[in-house]
Parts: C-alpha cells; structure tokens; sequence
C-alpha cells in the first residue's frame, strides 16, 4: 500500500485505514465480531494500519481494543479516537477511558469531535502530548458546514491532524481545507469518502470508464478512492465496513497508479456528479 508521511514528524501512514462509525458497535457475541476481525485481517494484510474510533461510536472503541487483544500484538496499529464532551475534566476522563477501551498507551491520535468545546480539550491535548500520553493531536467534522470552522482553527493552532468529509460527490474541501492543509503542513484523515454508501448507491447503474482498468480499478469503490488520493493533501482514508471483501477493495484503492488531473475530471464526468 501507498504510504505518505505525516508533516509534523515525517512518519509515513498507509493511504487507507479503518473507520468505525456504526460497523463496529456490536455487543460480545462472537458471530457480530467475526466479521470485523475479518475486516481487521484484511486492513492489516493489505499494509493497512489505520484505526479511527470516538465515543460517539457506541461500544466501538471497545471492540476496537478487545479485537486487537485477541490478534495477540500481531500488527502494530495506529490507534485514532476523538474526545467528545463539554469541560477540562470530563474531557480528561473521556480520554482516558478510550485509552483504556482501546488497550492503547500511548494513543497515536486523539482529535477533537466536531469541535465541541475544541479551546479547551486542545490546550489538554498539548499537555498530554508533552507528558507522551498521546503522539498526535487533531480537530474534526464531519459535514461541509463545519468547513469554515475548521479552516479557521487550522489558521490559528498548531495541529498534526484534521479530518473531514470529502467524497466524489462531496468535493468542498477541495475549495480550501485541503490547500490549507498542505500549505500549514497538518495531516489530513478524511471520513465518509463513499458517502456512507450513497455515492455507490448513486453509481449503481454507472457503468465503470473502460479508463479505469489503468489505474487498476475493478468497481467505483476503487476509483473514488483513488480519486480523493490523488490530492496529495490528503494522509488517510478511513471508510468504514462490515465485511471483509470491502475492506479489501478499499485497500486495493491504495495500491498502483493515481489519476493525475485530467484523468479526475473524466472521473467526475463519468460519474455525473
């Protein structure tokens, strides 16, 4: 898999990781979790390492540790929650019990969700990272009226890490969140890259440009990804799944050649978006 480095440290990432939105809040039955060990397996063996989690999830960090812990150290994962909640305190609580969920000490990355009280948790953060608690630090949302927001914020703090949406039919960030990000040099995670599954569902009956056969692609999964990789702004992305041959067709997006910009305006054009 491709990797690109993160600016702040140089440390190279594979392009494309894990989300966990919804997919991983199951209970401990062992037939729910199956699946997403297999989902795991096939992130890790494809040269994945990302994982991307919140309290919001539900019992999704949880999961993320406990499925880990049965792969017996394995793989070295790179472990991404958010801190969600209003106050120093129970922001530093928060924190702590998502570490503790995820079986993670250090935790790689912990991001503000959708800025909630982000002055606060961001000086917390700054102190952890100091302490070594956490190695990188971030802001999120997950909607393009939350763009402005963040652009400003990336302006005005020093951050390893932001993450947003951007998907082919969902191209705001292009405007300015991911110029800015490569200009402040911050690393850019992006979350619903298929729409949460609106965009194939749109695709459905588009058939595939015999063009993609170039890049590798087999389906519009692949090319949509590889489409939004061919910004180089863009670090990471974490589409989430259920079943282990989309994680693998989400990986097969970070293998290969990229489209350069005529070829992603043909995209577009192919697409109808």
């Amino acid at each position: 898999m491709l990797t690109r480095p993160i600016p702040s440290s140089g440390e190279q990432l594979p392009v494309i990781g894990c989300g966990t939105w919804q997919t991983f809040d199951v209970g401990p039955d062992a037939a729910a979790r199956a699946p997403l060990q297999d989902v795991l397996g096939a992130m890790f063996e494809a040269g994945g390492s990302l994982i991307d989690s919140s309290p919001m999830y539900g019992r999704s960090e949880g999961v993320v540790g406990d499925l880990l812990a049965a792969r017996g150290g394995r793989e070295r994962p790179f472990m991404a929650t958010k801190v969600w909640t209003r106050g120093r305190e129970a922001g530093i609580q928060q924190m702590e019990q998502s570490a503790k969920l995820m079986q993670a000490d250090p935790l790689d990355l912990i991001q503000i969700h959708n800025l909630l009280d982000w002055q606060v948790h961001l000086k917390t953060l700054r102190e952890w990272k100091q302490q070594g608690r956490v190695r990188y630090i971030g802001i999120t949302h997950h909607q393009a009226g939350g763009h402005a927001d963040l652009a400003a914020i990336m302006r005005s703090e020093a951050l390893d890490f932001v993450q947003f949406n951007y998907a082919l039919d969902d191209r705001a960030a292009e405007d300015a969140l991911l110029p800015l990000a490569a200009d402040r040099g911050i690393a850019v995670l992006i979350n619903r890259p298929l729409g949460q599954g609106g965009l194939l569902r749109k695709l459905s009956g588009v058939k595939l440009p015999a063009f993609a056969s170039e890049l590798g692609c087999t389906n519009w999964s692949e090319l949509a990804l590889k489409y939004l990789l061919a910004n180089t702004a863009v670090t990471c992305i974490i589409p989430a799944t259920r079943q282990k041959a989309h994680m693998a067709s989400n990986c097969a997006a970070g293998n290969g050649a990229l489209p350069d910009s005529k070829m992603c305006a043909e995209i577009v054009k192919a697409a109808g978006v």
